[in-house]
């Protein structure tokens, strides 16, 4: 595997390269990590990026990454990911027993779905410290701008890297507030209630006057049952958007069920009045 124009090159050659089992090459075929074609003689020929995933897979098993791990980690990625999701940019590797993934500012194991935080740790120092493993410059807005996008048109079909793009940009500006506000939805949408209102109370820290942050807050405090945390929260979005409907709804409706009749019907009134007058306008 000298120079581009050897290519493409039959599979013959590609398991005579990287010492890969004709089980296991078949397999990738199979999941679509890469895509051969048949020649006319009914032979696969594969292309250089074929054989940059190929390179992928045999450095895994050198890692002494057993086989059937690496097949099972390949295909849960492929099903997280969506049918014209290019490969791309994608490198998969090993972090000691682990298979994982890194795909722009995403890093994960596709088993678990867990993301793998970038540390590294300095030795020889007492005691030992932590730090990450890719300060680089700040982040411009007009890339965190693009980064949101793609996070948001991936949501339905990648959730998973739509939360890595999210936490991406939280990492490089914790003043973001939008990602917050659409990554904890993905999290109270999926049941992750407690963790929405972590997050929601993290960007509260960078974001103290926004009123949406602290309305979603609200809501996933409902979804943890704490019905005073709720109420004060959606009590402080009013504080600072008067006219924000929803919350007066919901807080009507928790008021009522917590047997607080006299701010329920407070509540339900400014709903009212607000609802007819979005009606006639």
């Amino acid at each position: 595997m000298t120079a581009p124009e050897e290519f493409p090159l039959s599979l013959r050659n590609v398991l005579k390269s990287f010492g890969l089992s004709r089980h296991t090459v078949l397999k990738l075929i199979e999941l679509g990590f890469v895509a051969p074609v048949k020649a006319d003689d009914n032979v696969w020929k594969f292309s250089f990026q074929d054989l940059v995933l190929l390179r992928s897979a045999n450095e895994l098993r050198a890692g002494r990454i057993p086989t059937r791990q690496i097949l099972k980690a390949l295909r849960q990625l492929r099903a997280s990911l969506p049918e014209d999701q290019p490969l791309q940019g994608m490198r998969i590797t090993s972090e000691g027993d682990r298979v994982t993934v890194r795909f722009g500012d995403a890093h994960w194991e596709p088993q678990t779905g867990q993301f793998v935080l970038d540390l590294q740790i300095r030795s020889g120092e007492s005691p030992l410290r932590f730090f990450p493993s890719k300060p680089g410059p700040s982040v411009g807005a007009a890339a965190l701008d693009v980064r949101f996008a793609e996070a948001e048109a991936l949501e339905e079909t990648a959730p998973r890297i739509a939360e890595a793009l999210y936490r991406s940009i939280l990492a490089d500006d914790p003043t973001y507030a939008h990602a917050y506000l659409n990554l904890g939805f993905m999290l109270c949408e999926s049941g992750e209630f407690d963790a929405a209102a972590s997050l929601y109370e993290k960007g509260l820290r960078f974001c103290p006057d926004d009123p949406l942050m602290h309305f979603n807050l609200a809501v996933a405090l409902e979804g943890v049952a704490d019905v005073d945390g709720a109420l004060a929260s959606y009590e402080e979005a009013l504080r600072l958007q008067p006219d924000l409907l929803d919350a007066h709804r919901n807080a009507a409706l928790l008021y009522a069920d917590s047997g607080r009749q006299q701010m329920a019907i407070r509540h339900f009134s400014a709903f009212r009045r607000l609802q007819a007058g979005k009606q006639t306008n």
